[in-house]
Parts: C-alpha cells; structure tokens; sequence
C-alpha cells in the first residue's frame, strides 16, 4: 500500500479550482485585471507561475505591499517542496507488522531519510513471499530477505544483493518446567518448526544435533505449521519444544517458556565466529548501481536509526503502539531480542560467515533450497563504501 503522500496531489490540484468557483464574478476571473495573468502577481514579479501564489492575491487584493511580502514568503518555501519532489523515491516491500517498519518509523520520526535527500515509499505485502514477487517484478525496489534466496537468485541470472539487517532469526522454547537441557533430550518429542523442512534455522538445528549425535529429522517428531498456531500450541502444552521465529519466541519467553539452545550459539559451533546476519536489505545490483547515492543513503539512514533503537529507551516507548506487545515483559522482550540482533561488524566478515554457514544448508538443503548455486555467489553482499 502506498504512502498516503501519493494521494495528496489529487486533493491539491482540485483545490485551485474549487476557490475560483467561490469568486465566480469577481475579478481574478478577468484575464486583463489583477489577477494570476497581471503585471502585479507572482508570475509577473518572478517569472513562476504557482496556483498558490495566485490564490495568495485573490486574498490579498487589499495592496501591493501585502501582496509582495505575501509572495516572498511563498516563495521562499518552493525550493525545499522542488528538492521534496526531486528526492530520489524507495519503495520498500514491508509486511504490515514486521519489525522493519520499527526502523522505518524511526527514520521518520528523526528525519534521517530527509538528512540524506531520499524519499521512502512503503507497501504493505501479505507474506515473505508476495515481498519476492514484488522485487522481482519490480514493482517495490527494496525487501528484507535471506542471503541463501539472493545467492540462489544470482545463480539462476538475477543479480540481487544482500546488506545486512538482523542476526534475530528463531529461537528454539521449551516449556517453563521442560527437563530438556540439550538437543539429544528432544528424542521422541514433539518439535514445532516454524517455516516448513527448509527452514534455515530448523537446517542449522538438525546440523547441530547431528554434530551431537542425534538426528531431529528422523529421531524426533517435527510438527510444521504457521507460527502463531506454533506458538499457542506451546501455550497448550500439545509441543515438547517449538522453533519459532524470533518475536515469537520473544512473547512465549515473556510468559515463562525458556530458550534450550540459542541460534547463535548453533552457528558458532558450526564454524561460524560470531553472530551471523541471516536476513538483510535485498534490492537488485542493476537498481543499485543506476541509484548509488539513494541506496547508500538509505542504508545510512538505516544503520542511524539501529543506533538510536539500540541507545534510547526513550524512542522504544514512542514505538511500544506498533509492537503490539500484549504486556510489559513482552515489550521489554521484543526490544532487547531487537538490540541484540543489530548486526556490529564489518560486512567482509559477515560474508566470510555466511560462506561457512552455507555449505552446512547447501549439504542439507540440497537444489531444492539453493538451487545451482553449491556456494554462495560471488558478490551476494553489497559492499558499502569505506
């Protein structure tokens, strides 16, 4: 869905029209009097013609002194609404209550699109899934997803690129009074998997417990399924452990439940050295490289906005409306998963890890999760300028 500051053009180009109608009669309608076409408007004295600058005189007739200063001020605020139409416009693909938008709001809210002179335009989209179609049919230019659907993309000849957004991804709960300690515990049990068998987390997991010597996939009863309905299925007691995506994991945490094994902590023992970035802002290198200084001011203004959210507990309660955390646990849940997913080092290692990790999905994912691509691609990651 479009911002509404699309719309506001129509409501603008009818109100010119409707004063007129107010002073049918009058003498603005006179081609040859004092009106827009005279040598005593705005036109006149600086060469624009402005429908607000006429409208200006028509309530100004009263002297050429009102009307000048009437004018100057008008005037001096045009070329900050031209260098607003002239800013370089993003359309990103969000879903309505994805964590991005937190971001966006915040870049709003300190203006920090505008420090950078870009123009951000969201559309709200159903599932991760409509937000691929829509890059890729080009009708938003920017998404959040993961780096194994940009290396796939590359492979197959549509050259996507990967900046990093968040290490969050899933967290694996077990219930408040769970005996599980380890992941040979869960043999026999019911696991829910929050976005079906090729899940990267749920991969990463199954590595993890082979690498301990037990098999999930075979050993264990995986239970798919959307991860609200995981979630209250935990609630109920009918799952012995759910995989859920991280800000739910944080609302079943904030009840109570416990995390048996952190995701990170799976992604160092399988090589890699510190918390990994598994999803990002993922955009197309051909629009990238035609609009450098937008997206590099974009992901300016993001990396601003991950400061102050990590910094200022202040600008979470200004948030607490759109994270519709049901209670103050879960709030204080939600922002510090948050904080700590922020990615904080350099995207050269980020790619480094992300290679690593990679062959571990790749060997068990197989074509079905990345296709050609039996590495990642080369040039997955978009490389900031230094």
């Amino acid at each position: 869905m479009l911002r509404p500051a699309r719309r506001a053009g129509k409501a603008a180009a009818a109100r010119p029209a409707a004063r007129g109608k107010r002073r049918r009669g009058g003498r603005a309608a006179s081609a040859g009097g004092r009106g827009a076409g005279s040598g005593h408007g705005c036109a006149a004295e600086t060469g624009i013609s402005h429908p607000q600058g006429r409208d200006v005189l028509a309530r100004n007739r009263g002297g050429a002194e009102m009307r000048r200063r009437d004018c100057a001020r008008l005037l001096a605020g045009l070329p900050f609404a031209a260098r607003a139409a002239e800013a370089p416009r993003i359309r990103i693909g969000i879903l309505k209550f994805g964590t991005v938008a937190w971001e966006l709001a915040v870049m709003a809210r300190h203006g920090l699109d505008r420090a950078e002179g870009i123009r951000i335009e969201t559309f709200e989209l159903a599932g991760n899934e409509a937000t691929r179609v829509a890059l890729q049919a080009g009708t938003v230019d920017l998404i959040v997803a993961d780096w194994l659907f940009v290396s796939r993309q590359r492979a197959e000849g549509q050259p996507l690129v990967f900046a990093p957004f968040s290490t969050a991804i899933a967290a694996l709960m077990v219930p408040p009074r769970a005996p599980a300690q380890a992941l040979r515990e869960l043999r026999g049990r019911r696991i829910g998997v929050s976005g079906g068998p090729l899940d990267k987390a749920w991969l990463l997991l199954l590595a993890e417990g082979r690498r301990q010597g037990v098999d999930l996939a075979t050993e264990a009863e995986p239970v798919y399924g959307a991860p609200p309905l995981l979630t209250e299925r935990m609630r109920r007691g009918e799952l012995d452990a759910a995989l859920l995506f991280w800000n739910f994991a944080a609302a079943l945490e904030a009840e109570g439940h416990r995390e048996l094994l952190p995701i990170e902590a799976v992604e160092r023992s399988l090589g890699a050295t510190a918390p990994v970035a598994m999803i990002g802002h993922v955009f197309a290198e051909s629009w990238a490289a035609a609009n450098r200084p937008a997206i590099d001011g974009f992901l300016r203004a993001s990396a601003a906005a991950k400061r102050i959210l990590a910094e200022s507990d202040a600008e979470w309660e200004a948030l607490r409306p759109q994270m519709r955390a049901e209670s103050e646990p879960m709030f204080r849940r939600l922002r510090d998963r948050f904080r700590a997913g922020i990615p904080r080092r350099p995207v050269t290692e980020e790619e480094a890890d992300a290679a690593r990790l990679y062959a571990v999905l790749a060997d068990l994912g197989g074509p079905r999760l990345i296709g050609r691509a039996t590495s990642l691609a080369p040039g997955t990651f978009w490389q900031l300028p230094a």
